[in-house]
């Protein structure tokens, strides 16, 4: 079984930080988004993995290369971004005729990896949505079975979204019908081509898919879901991850994540905070956010922050001398 992990996303809503980091690289929990996805996979027997890369692929495929040196890996680019059935469709000559694990570079789930693997049909990962409209849904039989797929409908049938993970025993037949769409042009939307329009029509030649259900569903692709990720994954972590830090007259509030080679004092740092490599932190404050490597940060109170990889903050020293019964407010 080969793994598929499509990259060549442009990350718009992550920017600034994907101007020049992709988006599967940003630090979360200690790991980057990336690499949570690949260790899972390794972890329950999948070894041979397919990248699709695009915007700034260079940067993924020398990351790939230099942490897991012993992966059997093959690059595809995309140099057109015409979406996730495009991007599968150009794995076609390295997959063969073998079953495929796509999983999407910008999504982490909690499932039983090793039973999808193991199942005797294709599987499809779901989970329920208060607005089904904004993602791809299923619709679903009593037996798990999934009799239709549908790409952001304006009036959904079902509640159920695709999270972006799916095994397909029957890999030439997903080629198959992926040469026909882009052949004629079937299931473009905003000139690209959904994977769910593919799988489709597998459904409708009687391919069986199966639904499975993911405990947890941690969506990477914009700020405010990526702190929530970083903040529980960091929970999901052991302890004896975060209560072995030393820092001069600085108080750690797990859970957090701090990088080899970080200098830091005279701080407050936590809980829900992860800081990459060779970061220094003075006299600072920095809670439920991500700051990258070699980062610096002096005297400033940071919640709910993104901050880039060798970025620089300084904030503000003030000299008060302040009566009784004042109300000062320097903004939220």
């Amino acid at each position: 079984m080969k793994a598929i992990i499509p990259l060549a996303g442009a990350g718009t809503k992550l920017r600034p930080h994907t101007y020049t980091q992709p988006k599967a690289l940003i630090p979360i929990a200690g790991k980057t988004i990336l690499s949570v996805i690949v260790e899972q996979l390794l972890e329950n027997g999948i070894h041979e993995f397919i990248f699709v890369i695009g915007y700034l692929g260079d940067k993924i495929q020398d990351y790939i290369n230099k942490k897991y040196p012993e992966l059997k890996c093959h690059f595809v680019t995309q140099n057109d971004r015409k979406g996730t059935g495009h991007a599968i469709w150009l794995t076609k000559d390295i997959v063969n005729d073998d079953e495929i694990f796509i999983v999407y570079g910008d999504t982490i789930c909690d499932y039983d990896i090793k039973a999808i693997i193991n199942s005797p049909h294709s599987e499809i990962g779901v989970r329920r949505v208060d607005d089904p409209r904004l993602f791809g849904v299923a619709e679903i039989g009593d037996d798990r079975t999934v009799f239709r797929l549908v790409e952001k409908p304006l009036i959904p049938k079902s509640n159920m979204a695709l999270v972006g993970v799916f095994k397909i025993k029957e890999s030439q037949s997903l080629y198959k019908t992926l040469d026909y769409c882009i052949d004629h042009g079937i299931g473009t939307i905003d000139g690209e081509y959904h994977l769910t329009e593919a799988l489709q029509l597998m459904i409708d030649d009687g391919a069986v898919f199966k639904s499975f259900k993911v405990n947890n569903w941690f969506d990477c692709g914009k700020k405010e879901t990526l702190l929530e990720t970083n903040a529980i994954l960091l929970k999901g972590q052991k302890s004896s991850l975060t209560y072995n830090y030393q820092f001069p007259n600085t108080v750690i509030l797990p859970p957090v994540s701090i990088a080899e080679g970080c200098k830091i004092e005279n701080s407050i740092i936590g809980p829900n905070a992860t800081i990459g490599e060779h970061s220094t932190i003075n006299s600072s404050i920095v809670s439920n956010s991500i700051i990258g490597s070699f980062a610096v940060l002096e005297e400033v109170v940071l919640k709910s922050s993104i901050i880039g990889s060798d970025a620089f903050v300084r904030g503000m020293s003030q000299s008060l001398n302040i009566g009784d019964n004042t109300d000062i407010d320097f903004g939220k």
